[in-house]
């Protein structure tokens, strides 16, 4: 197909002969005036609704900043709330330990050491009581090793101090002793 620069491809319309190119294009000084007033006026609405648009992201990064800073301000509330019964419950020992016998003082820790267990449990925090369980290095951390005839070799045979984890995560290891092949 040869065209020439001053002649239009066949099937394309000339712009001068366009009805809607002549619609939008101003003719006199008066419309170009209007048209220009309409373009700022557009203009200073969309700059208008693009200042509020960041003025509301900057509110939600603010609101969000603080969230997280009294989320960690305050994260320990209700674990701390949970062991206030427990503190509680010592300060009442204290003061009642030269008027009570034996047998209310071990009464009274049992409940207060099931008030903590309680605190414990609420927070996540579970116990990790291996007697009898195959000895995990990842969950143990053996002590000792002693000769057994009755457990399983490599087996915790007892627990010198209990494990704990918070949420499935290891908080600290259980120390065990664990049983060797007599």
């Amino acid at each position: 197909m040869n065209s020439s620069p001053e002649q239009p491809a066949e099937g394309a319309a000339e712009p001068a002969n366009d009805p809607a190119c002549e619609a939008a294009v101003p003719t006199t000084v008066e419309q170009w005036q209007a048209a220009v007033t309409a373009a700022q006026a557009e203009s200073a609405q969309l700059r208008d609704q693009y200042l509020r648009a960041v003025a509301e992201l900057e509110n939600v990064r603010k609101r969000a900043q603080r969230d997280v800073e009294q989320a960690h301000r305050y994260a320990l509330e209700r674990f701390a709330q949970d062991l206030l019964p427990v503190k509680d419950s010592l300060d009442l020992a204290v003061e009642n330990a030269e008027r009570a016998d034996a047998a209310a003082l071990a009464e009274g820790q049992a409940a207060t050491l099931r008030l903590l267990a309680k605190a414990l449990e609420s927070a996540g925090i579970a116990e990790i009581n291996p007697v009898g369980a195959p000895f995990d290095a990842n969950l143990h951390e053996a002590m000792a090793a002693q000769p057994s005839s009755t457990a399983e070799p490599d087996s915790v045979l007892a627990v010198v101090q209990r494990g704990y984890s918070l949420n499935g995560r290891l908080l600290r290891a259980a120390r065990v002793i664990i049983a060797r092949g007599a």
